[in-house]
């Protein structure tokens, strides 16, 4: 909860479920009420991983950008405002769902902010640029969306009735991961793990730059020699990370297995971001939730049903074999289709 630029702690809002829930910050209703009818914000956070509409919308629109997505909900009262002048670290696209919400949008002070610069590292620039014109002064009505790429100043005020909207955010990949992956290989190179000088003074310039002259044609080197998939292999860890695949009901895959037919249809679940490669052992199926591995001789029509689970198709259980139709049911990597 949230108002005129202060995030209250979650103490204020919730308390214990009493007796049989040991779960200590259960949201405390009459709080929330009554913190509401002062003017705070109410924030739904992560909507994306347990509202199943917003869920199949935010891994389909994940899959058209290529970057990974977040969606929060803000419902704010009348007359009343949440949060001051701030940028975010990430693409943003406003969806108003009620109510009417004026915006007030101003050009960055920091432009494509990373995710480690937050606008508070910023703020007497953020505060001196709130009190000039807006770039954009509009007000959304339900249906309307309005986006802001990262690092855009917005303030934002409900008007004459509740306002809720949708908050989609969008974590981009930038260069500067590519730069992350890079360094991080960069520690195989011998040269640069070296020691520096007995007796160097790292805090003099005159030294250290004789120390960036040595080290530039060692860089350029090991820049001519590194390949993309060096950076690919742990971009990929990364890539696992941001993403969730789609849910699955635990009690009906496993009575799946009770009833599963050579001719029930299966498919990968969505947003496993699978890929099938060789290694030295056989075939893996790599995936969002980890590996699983495939025999090295494994018959051609089944290697065939395999590459059409990945490319999105339904293929019936029979086709994999029900030994490995099952197997896959039981990880959750395929449900019915």
């Amino acid at each position: 909860m949230a108002k005129a630029g202060r995030t209250l702690p979650v103490s204020r809002f919730t308390r214990g479920g009493g007796v049989g829930a040991a779960v200590a910050d259960q949201v405390d209703d009459a709080a929330l009420a009554r913190l509401y009818a002062e003017g705070h914000t109410l924030v739904l956070q992560g909507l994306h991983r347990i509202h199943p509409p917003v869920i199949t919308f935010a891994q389909a629109l994940s899959l058209d950008l290529g970057h990974p997505v977040q969606v929060n909900a803000y419902v704010t009262p009348r007359q009343s405002q949440g949060f001051s002048d701030h940028y975010d670290v990430h693409d943003v696209f406003v969806v108003q769902t009620a109510g009417r919400k004026r915006w007030m949008i101003r050009p960055p002070v920091h432009a494509h902010p990373l995710r480690d610069q937050p606008w508070t590292d910023h703020r007497e620039a953020v505060e001196d640029a709130a009190s000039r014109e807006p770039l954009l002064d509009v007000v959304l009505e339900p249906g309307d969306v309005l986006y802001l790429p990262a690092g855009f100043l917005h303030a934002a005020q409900a008007l004459g009735e509740t306002s809720a909207h949708l908050t989609v955010g969008v974590h981009t990949w930038t260069r500067f991961h590519l730069i992350e992956q890079l360094v991080h290989r960069l520690g195989e190179v011998a040269e640069l793990r070296a020691p520096l000088p007995l007796g160097v003074d790292v805090t003099d310039p005159a030294a250290i730059s004789r120390e960036l002259d040595q080290l530039r044609p060692v860089l350029d080197r090991a820049l001519r020699d590194l390949d993309a998939d060096a950076l690919v292999d742990g971009l990929r860890e990364r890539a696992r990370d941001g993403v969730r695949p789609e849910p699955v009901a635990p009690l009906a895959q496993t009575a799946l297995l009770d009833v599963l037919t050579e001719d029930w249809p299966l498919r990968l679940r969505r947003n496993l971001g699978a890929r099938r490669h060789r290694t030295a052992g056989g075939w893996v199926l790599s995936t969002a939730d980890g590996d699983h591995e495939l025999p090295a001789d494994l018959p051609e029509p089944i290697s065939d049903a395999v590459g059409r689970l990945v490319d999105g198709h339904v293929v019936r259980a029979g086709e994999l074999g029900l030994e490995l139709a099952a197997r896959w049911v039981r990880a959750a990597l395929v449900v019915t289709g």
